[in-house]
């Protein structure tokens, strides 16, 4: 299933992304300072079905960026370690699953199916945007022209050029335990990692990988973490997003696929507990260096696998009751900049050119920038 992704489809290229506005050829000279406080876009709100206005344009089109981005990230993890027909390893030809996915599966037997589904949505959420966009008379987004990364030689890949690199990552773990406390990143509060993974690869590169149980079970470990990562540019950006949308339709979206991004987030902070728990951990990956602890060994509430769900934090004010919420909500940590660079400083982009960073910073800035309109 996962192989018949067409990545062609992940994109509205009935007008070139390249042509449009501010962003034609010279976003690769466009400052940093411009970048992080961008005009704030107004415009007469519309009736509904006409035209957009420059804010929630900008919006849903940093929105159809971003779920470019992730399909292309999530393919890559649906070609090795979705829920395909199996591609037997060389070691042993009668394996029904890769040795990748056999490890995923050891986080939850269903895994290959949730990275399959995960992706199809991403897709989805990409093609619905750009083709909204072009309904209410915005351009859509087009970043074919940035598919230029090579990925994995693994079996099972399929070789195609990508917008981002899933083999050189440093995953921000510090969300497995901002979920678990009491404070709140918006009032302040900060987190350390719950484990550290700098400059690891998060999918097989090639198929000597397959070889080292305690090694693809780590690079499986790793993506578990990397999934729940990449909320950042989910559910807490589609809930700040919300916050600054005019049109009621539009809100409609933000509000329908964030409860998507969110179902997704779930399932992740389930999925990476289990990498550090019984039966699969404690082990160590002699190749990486990297140990992964048994988090109930000791007891410690901030890590605890088993707590799925938010716990409540203090929320709008210290002073008001603790509530379960996701978290952070504002620009200032979960806006588009905060989100994109977020994604820049976790690896995701090495080897990207810098007209795609500049390109999607001023979508990002374009993005903050905009405001609901109050009449």
């Amino acid at each position: 299933m996962a192989k018949t992704v067409n990545n062609s489809k992940l994109s509205m290229d009935r007008r070139s992304f390249m042509k449009s506005g501010v962003l034609a050829g010279g976003a690769a000279t466009i400052g940093a300072g411009l970048l992080a406080t961008g005009t704030p876009a107004r415009a007469q709100q519309t009736p509904a079905r006409g035209r957009l206005n420059a804010g929630d344009a900008a919006i849903l089109r940093f929105l159809a960026a971003a779920e470019l981005i992730e399909s292309d990230l999530w393919t890559q993890y649906a070609e090795l370690g979705g829920l395909t027909s199996g591609q037997p390893i060389e070691t042993d030809p009668n394996q029904s699953l890769n040795a990748y996915q056999a490890a995923l599966s050891n986080l939850d037997g269903d895994g290959p199916q949730y990275i399959t589904s995960n992706t199809l949505d991403e897709v989805s959420h990409a093609n619905f945007l750009n083709a909204y966009l072009e309904s209410r008379g915005a351009e859509p987004v087009n970043l074919d022209a940035f598919r230029t990364l090579p990925g994995s030689q693994a079996t099972g890949s399929t070789g195609i050029k990508r917008l981002t690199n899933l083999m050189h990552l440093n995953v921000d773990t510090s969300w497995f335990i901002r979920y678990r406390s009491s404070t709140n990143p918006d009032l302040g509060a900060t987190f350390p990692q719950a484990i550290t993974l700098n400059n690891v690869p998060a999918i097989p590169i090639t198929n000597a990988d397959f070889n080292d149980p305690n090694h693809i079970q780590a690079i499986a470990n790793i993506a578990a973490f990397h999934f729940g990562a990449i909320e950042q540019g989910g559910s807490s950006l589609y809930a700040a997003m919300s916050q600054k949308v005019s049109d009621p339709e539009v809100l409609e979206i933000t509000l329908g696929i964030g409860g998507d991004e969110i179902a997704h987030f779930l399932e992740w902070v389930d999925f990476a507990g289990n990498g550090v728990q019984a039966p699969v951990a404690p082990f160590t990956d002699a190749k990486t260096g990297i140990t992964f602890p048994n988090f109930f060994d000791p007891l410690n509430p901030l890590i605890q696998p088993s707590l799925i769900f938010p716990v409540p934090c203090e929320f709008i004010s210290s002073e008001l009751p603790k509530v379960s919420i996701i978290r952070p909500l504002t620009d200032r940590v979960t806006g588009a900049v905060a989100a994109i660079n977020g994604l820049i400083q976790s690896g995701l982009f090495i080897g990207q050119s810098r007209q795609f960073l500049a390109t999607v910073q001023t979508l990002a800035a374009e993005a903050d920038a905009a405001f609901r309109l109050v009449l």
